[in-house]
């Protein structure tokens, strides 16, 4: 079977160049949904730990039990409780969802800045501050989520601008409803870096963490290592005569005499089929015809192959972005920290 490894050094590298721009550690919150951008959720929530990452970010109340002993804090993106639990924080993501919140639950309550996808609007925050009183829960935060941070666009000080006039109004509700001090953040990892001076409550940092984040030119920040890299283990290998075809569809037609060896690494592990007949890997080994369901054939007798080793690199192959590439991998391949 194919196997990931993940480096330990390039993963606390990325939180340190985070952390100077946070200034505190404790305001990092690791983005760990989706099986931690595909890199594994154990494993990356072990380093987060032993980094002293405090806080983390999930998409599930089954993410948040699988790392619970790990965080002292973790928001829930996307789901409702089964049973209580005092590290978990749950996000309102529409004003009608809140009544279908235990009373008590700990609530974090989305604002929809632009994005137009989860949230409520801006219009709607008194109503919203009102239902949560009515239904018991505790409100501890409100947060946005910017859409462009990463493009040179100017939704992202629009954004900013409604989300100030949200913090002031949400600070005068908080006190007319006797809800306790708010804590307010919208900061991912694009948006983290575009701060001049970071001064918001935390920040939730995902793809940056893993070193795989694009900016244009001008955004660019320097330093950052990706964590993962996937390998593959050759099944058999063969000579290809020239004029041979290899693969599903014939679609690679060999113009030389040349050994191509076939590696368990397909597209039921995550490798995008829209990368065949157009990718080589990092030492230069050629795919040759289509990815099949669990191999792909390269120019090559190795008996293991480093297939990526930057997802950003991969994805650019595959006319894709890194977050697809990573988050395709999927679970059961074995996840070793080196």
């Amino acid at each position: 079977m194919a196997y990931i490894t993940l480096n330990k050094n390039n993963f606390f590298n990325n939180l340190d160049i985070i952390k100077k721009q946070t200034k505190s550690i404790e305001k990092i919150a690791i983005v760990l949904k989706d099986n931690a951008y595909g890199h594994g959720l154990t494993p990356m929530a072990t380093l987060a730990k032993e980094y002293g990452i405090t806080k983390a970010v999930v998409r599930t109340y089954k993410e948040a039990l699988h790392v619970e002993q790990y965080f002292q804090y973790i928001l829930i993106l996307a789901d409702f409780p089964k049973e209580y639990n005092n590290k978990f924080r749950y996000t309102i993501n529409d004003i009608n969802s809140i009544s279908k919140f235990p009373k008590n639950t700990k609530v974090e309550l989305k604002i929809d800045t632009l994005m137009h996808r989860n949230g409520i609007t801006p219009y709607q925050l008194k109503e919203a501050f009102e239902k949560i009183q009515n239904s018991n829960l505790i409100l501890e935060a409100v947060f946005t989520h910017h859409r462009s941070a990463d493009e040179l666009t100017s939704e992202y000080f629009t954004q900013n601008d409604i989300f100030k006039t949200v913090k002031k109004e949400s600070k005068s509700l908080a006190l007319d409803f006797g809800f306790n001090k708010l804590r307010f953040h919208s900061a991912n990892s694009a948006s983290l870096f575009r701060h001049q001076t970071f001064n918001e409550d935390m920040a939730r940092v995902g793809i940056a963490s893993y070193g795989c984040m694009s900016l244009p030119e001008s955004l660019h920040v320097e330093g950052f290592k990706p964590v993962l890299s996937v390998y593959a283990n050759k099944i058999s290998s063969r000579e290809l005569k020239k004029g041979q075809a290899i693969g599903y569809g014939a679609t690679y037609i060999s113009d030389k005499n040349t050994v191509v060896s076939n590696y368990n690494f397909g597209y039921a592990d995550g490798f995008l089929r829209s990368c065949s007949n157009n990718y080589k890997t990092p030492n230069d080994e050629k795919l040759l015809g289509r990815i099949s369901m669990d191999n792909s054939s390269f120019i090559s007798n190795k008996d293991k192959i480093l297939i990526f080793n930057d997802a950003k690199k991969i994805a650019q192959s595959a006319n894709t972005i890194s977050y697809e590439i990573l988050t395709s991998l999927k679970e059961d391949i074995p996840r070793d920290i080196v």
